[in-house]
């Protein structure tokens, strides 16, 4: 009877190893030569006296099949734990909260987390073959608003707040709130209609110098306003301050978030002798629905988005203070940002 012969050229890694296993059981079942189990296993006799050679030496695991090329994970940079825990931060925590100067987890962001924590100096490169291998991919972010402490919050609307207001009434003071926005129409903000698959196409001039407002209301519907070429910064805040106490005969409590610009020295220094004239008041950290005055900017907002895109600076200027003239005419409008369930509390000011 013709024996069978296997092509061993033909077979996988496992293949092979069964190869090797059934000719070392052949020799000691049946006792065929090496030209015989040559034929058989389809390779060279000298192979197959290796093979035996091995097995009385080494024993037949010898004979199993190693795997090929460095071991995974050998010659990486980070450990795996290391790997698990650099994934959990840039799931789980943003730069900022780690001390890093980075708004998003990109790949400097990355890099400036490994050399911190586990002192590899590593290449972009490499970062993003890690990223790869971790399945991230570069994506847009969602806006979303700083989380704001609840305790703080509550602690402003149960007993800061309630302490201002009753000094305020004590002294016969007028509380007032403030806040700054940009002068902006945002029109990426807009929609229109356009066939299904075509992107319409929204024309807009070169842009122009930056526009600021800065602005104070008032639960009685008073409205003090300013609009700046720039931003505000500290010259500009202390230039409306002035303003606002000018031919005021009482004290002004003005309620302001934390922004850099209200905590200036400058600031501080200039309040230091007019105490008895106007005091800031600071709400507590990334809270701005607790301002009256957020609701007025955007109202100004929605306004200036409103009607055709303006062609230069002096059209945006014109239709800000078109906006802002008319809403300092209508006290009892002002009043309504006052209504904003989380503003409503400010509504006892005076």
């Amino acid at each position: 009877m013709e024996k069978q012969k296997i092509d061993a050229r033909k077979l996988t890694v496992e293949g092979r190893a069964l190869l090797r296993q059934m000719v070392i059981r052949l020799r000691k079942q049946s006792g065929m030569s090496l030209k015989e189990l040559a034929d058989v296993a389809g390779v060279h006799h000298r192979t197959v006296e290796e093979w035996l050679a091995r097995a009385r030496k080494e024993g037949e695991g010898a004979l199993q099949e190693k795997s090929r090329g460095r071991r995974i994970g050998s010659g990486r940079k980070l450990t795996m734990a290391d790997e698990c825990w650099l994934r959990d931060q840039i799931v789980g925590e943003c730069p900022q909260q780690l001390k890093l100067p980075f708004a998003l987890w990109t790949r400097p962001a990355i890099k400036a987390l490994i050399l911190e924590r586990f002192g590899v100096d590593m290449q972009d490169r490499l970062v993003g073959k890690y990223l790869k291998r971790w399945g991230f991919t570069p994506q847009r972010p969602i806006k979303r608003a700083l989380e704001q402490d609840p305790v703080k919050v509550a602690t402003w609307l149960e007993q800061t707040y309630p302490q201002i207001l009753a000094r305020a009434k004590a002294e016969g003071a007028t509380i007032l709130w403030g806040d700054e926005t940009a002068v902006k129409e945002d029109t990426h903000w807009i929609r229109g209609y356009a066939p299904k698959g075509r992107t319409p196409v929204l024309k807009t001039p070169t842009r122009w110098d930056k526009l600021s407002m800065i602005s104070a209301i008032s639960g009685r519907g008073e409205l003090a306003f300013q609009i700046v070429e720039g931003s505000i910064n500290t010259a500009r805040f202390l230039e409306f301050l002035a303003r606002l106490i000018d031919g005021r005969t009482g004290k002004i409590y003005l309620v302001v978030d934390n922004l850099r610009v209200h905590h200036a020295k400058q600031v501080s220094e200039w309040l230091e002798d007019k105490q008895e004239r106007i005091e800031l008041v600071f709400l507590p950290p990334y809270a701005p629905e607790s301002n009256p005055d957020e609701y007025l900017n955007r109202d100004f907002k929605t306004a200036l988005r409103a009607g055709p895109v303006s062609q230069n600076t002096a059209e945006l200027l014109a239709k800000a203070h078109a906006f802002m003239n008319r809403i300092a005419a209508l006290p009892n409008h002002v009043a309504t940002y006052f209504r904003h369930p989380a503003a409503a509390y400010a509504a006892q000011g005076i």
